[in-house]
Formats: C-alpha cells, structure tokens, sequence
C-alpha cells in the first residue's frame, strides 16, 4: 500500500487546476498519467527575459522585453500577407507581425495609443527592427506577470509551451517536504538541497548553468533516482540469496565426455568463468551470476558444462532465450554435445503444440530430459520441472528483473545464471544487474579471424553490388541487414521487402531469401534453412538476426544505412560473420551526408572489434536510454539520471545501497522507512513488497 504522504503525487493529472481529459491525454502521451510524472519532466532550456534594452539597442536574434508605444495597426490587403503593427519608444521603431493575425483579438491586445510590454525574439528586417508573435503583450501594470527565467520543455505534438508549463507549475505547487532519505553527512558534503526544494529548483531554473547535470538541484535528484534503484536491486538480491540453495557438485564424468568431444580447448576466460559459476553451484547459497562476454567469445559452451554439472547433481537444467530463432540455435549447438554424454535435450517455444508439446512436458516433469531449452513458453504454468537445479536466461538485457527471477522460480532452490552478448558499460551494468555476481569473457576462441570493417558511401552502391556479384560467384554467403526505420516494425517490414525483391531481381529468385519479424514461425525457419544450407547464397533480413544466427560459410554482411544503428546493434550484427575458417568483411553503408555523431559511431566500429570498447564510446555518444535498444526491457528507464554525466553518482548509489542493507536490512529505523517513501516514489514497489513477505 503506498504512503498516505505520496498520495498527492500519485493522483491523476486531471486533479490539476485547467486540466481536463483532451489534455490529460497529450500530458500521458509526453509524460504519464500521474502528477508525479509531471515532476519528473525538467526543463531543457531556459529563455530569459531579462535583457530590457531600448528598441534601438535590441540585439538581433536575442530574446528582448521592450516597453513601446503603439502607433498604428496594418491590417493586411489579402490573407497572403501579415498583420503588422506599428510600435516604437523614444529611440527607434519596432514592427509587430502576426501572420493570420485576429484584427479583432490584435486590437484589444495592442490599442492604439497605449503603452505596451512586449516579449519575444527580435530581428532586422531591410535594416528595420521587428517581432513575430511575441510570446508576451502586457499592460504596464501587468508587467509582474512576466516571468524574468522561463523554463522550456520538452513537447508532443498537440501540447503547447505555455499549457504545458502552467500544468507543470501546478504540479510544482503541490510539493511538500518529505523525510529525508539522504545520509546527512552525503547531503552536506555534496551541497544537495532538500528533495521538494530540489524539486522546485529544477523546475525554476535561473540560469543556463542550472540546467547543466551537475546542478545541486538536479544531481540530488538524480541521485534519488539511483539510490531508488540501487537500494531495489539490493533488496531484491538479499531476499533471492536468504532462499536456501542446495550444493550441487556434480562428479565432472558428464563434463569430461563432452571436453572429450570438443575441437578445441576452452580459453584461459572461458575456464576462469567456469570455475566461478561451479564454485557458486557448490556453495548452499543460491547462485545469481551474470556472464558477460563479447559476440562469439563462447559463452554456450561454458553454459552447457554448469548445466551438465547441474544434471550430474542429479537435477536438471533449462536454458531461456528471447527469441525463438535463438532458442533453436541454442538447441542445435547443445542437443548433439549433451547426446554424446547421454543427456536428452528437448526444446519448447510457444509454437510447439499438441503431441509433441505434450511429450515435452511429460519429458521435463517426469525428468527424463536432463536439459531444456525454450523461450518465454517455459514460464508457462503447466511447465513443470522434476528438479530445475539451474536456471539459464540469454541475452538477458531483454528481461527484466522480475523476468529473469521467474524462471527460477519454477523451483524452490534453483541456481540462475544469465548471460549477454551485448558488452555493458559499467554504469549500465549497475543499474540492470545490481543484483547479479558477474563473470566475464573477454578475447575469442581460437581460430577465429578478424573481420575487417569496410564504411562505404550509399552513392556506390552499384559498385558494391558488382562486388557481391563476385563474391558469391566466390562462394560467399551473405548477410544484407536492412535500415532501422523510425523504430517502426511497418517500415523496417517495407524496407527488407523492398531489398529483397530488388536483390532477387539481379541475383535470381531462388538465390535470395528473406528473413523478418512479421513471418510466421515455420517461413523464418524455412529462410534460415535455405541459406544455412547454402540454397539460398544471400539472406535479407532485419535485426532478428541481431543474435542467435550461427552460419559459419557466411563472410559478408551489408548493413543499409548503417547510421539508423547504435554501436552496440552493428557490433552484435558484425558477430554473425567471421565464424568459419575464411576471412570476412562488413560493409557499412552509409547515407552521403551523415551527421557528426554517425560518422563517429561508425568510424569507431571500423577501428576496433573490442565489444567494450564500443560499448563505452556508445554510451557516450547516444546516452543511456539508447544503448541496449529502445525496443529491450531489461533496463530501467531513468527520468533524472543521465548514466553518462551520473557515473559517479551511480557508484555513490550502489555503495550507499549496501551500506543500508548493512545496517539496516529491514529498513525499519528513521532513515529506513523515509527510503521506503523513496522506494515507493519511484515505483520500486516490488522492493518494498520484498521486503514485506520478508
């Protein structure tokens, strides 16, 4: 149950003075739907109106605040042209324009021969000084209505500046000092604010500077923000470890058989990581361990021998993908190395129906499958496990917390090990899996080659064709990954149709396959197969091959304006080439007239394959909110913190975190039970229900 205190930020919008349902609905399309949301929507720029010159003196292009007198109105001759009206002071001149201005709503405003206060951006016109649509027309005695520091927000369409400036302000307004959840000492040393004055400081801003994410105002918010979701994930954590575990140390016979069978050897990291996820396995606590390792660094295998030490404990083992073209390659990889150590794998995916769906689950519950692998299907109810000793969740960085627990909640003692492909900054890996112990691969297996990275203007996209031509008289297989559009599942549908039929058209029909989300199950299957197989030498698809695809005669891929694409996505997309024993190469085609940003982006992947690396230099340039794709889950969606300009915050807020949970684990003292008024505040009330079922 929330906190009586929050209950005024938690009301509906519509409880606001001059909101009403048409623009509570623009304010939860920009925001949310909760006066809280407001409060979280700080302002972006500032426009001051300060800068009271004479009307000669006005800077052109500044904003000014001038007093003038109103000489005449100029109702235009046709619709084409402006209202003006004439205005001027003792040194100069000014011109008011207002296209498709209200002569009757302009002369009640602006009445010849009276004095006017005007506000808005002035311009030199044919050396003449003039104002269109000033934001402010007031009588002299109205002048302290003019704000001198205005904030300017961020909009949708349909929502206005001042509507939805009003709307903030009355959220504003209903502030109210909270206890305070900050250590006294932290607060002092850092020169933070209160929470409700932070929160009206952020709101007031006086100049450019307290914009700037360093301001006490904003940092402290920030801060509360971080510390919510630390404390959280902590909470979250302590309850998950205080579930008894069970020791599971296999005798290492499944393991050695399948090592037996490998080409190679495991790599120095590949061992280290292993040897931290048995070690947890083996302890009575239960395991929580993140396995974080770049594309193709090898991260199945090193999952494949903790679940065979999970079956040789007697238990057995599921590993979760996100998608079904995942949980297939999944399955294809392990089945084989686990048959030749006498383990059934069986797989389950929301397609499977009827028989064969039915024998899965007698197979699972009766535990004559040692190994599961599936997608979201193994939440399901009537999935029901002998004994899940360890739980395995891929490309965990689309699950949430809540997700990531679930599977391992289908029993009472399970161990979780989820890994990602996808390198994470620090800060991000923080904020996402605060909860999680984390062991990392870092290098390639050997033998794999250096795929070299080509950036290639649009503008030769004929020569890069003939290029392909070549290559696939070669006997190159091909990757042609189509643009990211607007994030619209339509449009990138629209794009890769588009391609493929173009492709097909020069390369032969037959030659040609095509790969998106919107095909049915069976057709994408069907896709794969045709260029697994090599019938098909060229496979169109969008970012569903982002993860999961293991072609190994595959040597080329082209990515379509490769500029759409974060970092992270183009490292992930590169990882599906220079699998096999031959060289390949990217190709990153770009529009002729990149921004800035875009070229950095891309000059960094051609420079370096070092997922982490770019995972930083992505952060940097996009942003959090970007980095993991917008489309993903797993990360929490920050309102004030910025994880590039907060690092340092975050870490203050990891540390903090512990500390209470140290000192407090029941947050029952003073300062423990203003934290679950900050819990609550920024909806980590999962945290709070963790701590109430104890």
């Amino acid at each position: 149950m929330r906190p009586q205190a929050l209950f005024p930020y938690f009301a509906e919008v519509t409880a606001l003075s001059g909101v009403g349902p048409r623009l509570a609905g623009l304010i939860r399309r920009l925001a949310g739907p909760r006066i809280v949301d407001l409060l979280w929507v700080l302002p972006r720029e500032i426009i001051d109106r300060r800068y009271r010159p004479a009307v000669a003196a006005a800077e052109p292009g500044r904003v000014a605040t001038l007093r003038v007198h109103v000489t005449l109105h100029q109702p235009p001759l046709s619709a084409r042209y402006p209202y003006r009206v004439a205005c001027r002071d003792t040194t100069g001149a000014l011109t008011l324009i207002f296209f498709k201005g209200d002569r009757k709503y302009l002369e009640q405003a602006l009445p010849q021969d009276s004095v006017r206060i005007v506000s808005g951006r002035v311009e030199h016109y044919n050396g003449a000084a003039q104002m269109a649509h000033p934001d402010f027309i007031l009588p002299e005695d109205r002048l302290a209505e003019l704000p001198d520091v205005e904030a300017v927000y961020p909009l949708t369409a349909g929502l206005t500046p001042k509507v939805l400036r009003k709307a903030v302000q009355a959220a504003v307004n209903r502030v109210r000092p909270l206890p305070e959840w900050l250590e006294p000492g932290l607060k002092h040393r850092m020169g933070w604010p209160g929470w409700a004055e932070a929160v009206r400081a952020a709101h007031r801003p006086e100049n450019a500077a307290a914009l700037e994410p360093g301001a006490p105002p904003r940092a402290r918010l920030a801060y509360d923000e971080l510390l919510a979701n630390q404390l959280a994930l902590a909470l979250i954590r302590a309850r998950a470890r205080r579930r008894a575990g069970r020791q599971r140390q296999g005798d290492g016979s499944l393991r050695a058989r399948v090592r037996e069978g490998l080409p190679y050897q495991l790599t120095e990291w590949q061992e280290q990581a292993l040897g931290e996820i048995l070690k947890d396995m083996a302890a009575p606590a239960r395991m929580l361990r993140l396995l974080q390792g770049d594309v193709g660094s090898g991260k199945t295998i090193v999952a494949l021998l903790a679940m065979l030490n999970a079956v040789e404990s007697g238990g057995q083992a599921a590993l979760m993908a996100p998608t079904e073209i995942l949980a297939r390659q999944h399955a294809a990889v392990i089945a084989p190395l686990a048959g030749r150590a006498g383990v059934r794998t069986v797989i389950l995916t929301g397609r499977d129906k009827g028989t064969e769906r039915r024998r899965a689950l007698e197979d699972i519950a009766s535990g004559a499958a040692g190994l599961v692998v599936g997608t979201h299907a193994l939440f399901q109810e009537d999935v029901v496990f002998r004994d899940l000793a360890l739980a395995v969740v891929d490309e965990q960085h689309r699950f949430g917390v809540r997700q990531r627990l679930g599977l391992a909640g289908k029993s009472r003692d399970a161990d979780l090990l989820v890994m990602t492909a996808t390198p994470i900054p620090r800060t991000l890996m923080m904020s996402a899996y605060g909860d999680l112990d984390v062991s990392r691969l870092a290098g390639k297996p050997p033998g794999r080659l250096p795929v070299r990275t080509l950036v290639v203007d649009i503008a030769r996209l004929e020569e890069v064709l003939e290029g392909v031509g070549r290559e696939m008289a070669g006997g190159a297989r091909i990757y042609w990954i189509c643009p990211l559009v607007e994030e619209s599942d339509t449009l990138d549908f629209t794009a890769a149709m588009e391609r493929h039929a173009a492709l097909a058209r020069r390369f032969g029909e037959d030659r040609v396959a095509l790969l998106h989300g919107r095909m049915k199950p069976a057709e994408k299957d069907a896709a794969m197969a045709r260029f697994a197989s090599g019938d098909a030498v060229i496979l169109v698809a969008t970012t569903v091959v982002e993860v999961g695809m293991d072609v190994p005669e595959a040597t080329l891929m082209l990515v379509e304006q490769a500029e759409r694409f974060g970092l992270a996505q183009l490292h992930q997309l590169r990882g599906r080439i220079g699998r096999g024993d031959r060289p390949s190469t990217c190709i990153l085609l770009r529009s002729s007239f990149p921004g800035e940003t875009a070229r950095a982006r891309l000059e960094t992947l051609r420079a370096t394959d070092d997922g982490f690396e770019i995972a930083e230099k992505d952060l940097a340039l996009r942003g959090a909110g970007e980095v993991l794709g917008t489309r993903q889950s797993g990360l929490p969606e920050f309102r004030l913190a910025d994880l590039t300009a907060h690092a340092e915050l975050m870490q203050m807020a990891s540390t903090d975190a512990a500390g209470i949970l140290e000192s407090d684990p029941g947050l029952t003292g003073p300062r423990g039970q203003a934290l679950r008024l900050l819990l609550y505040l920024f909806e980590r009330d999962a945290a709070v229900e963790t701590l109430q079922a104890g």
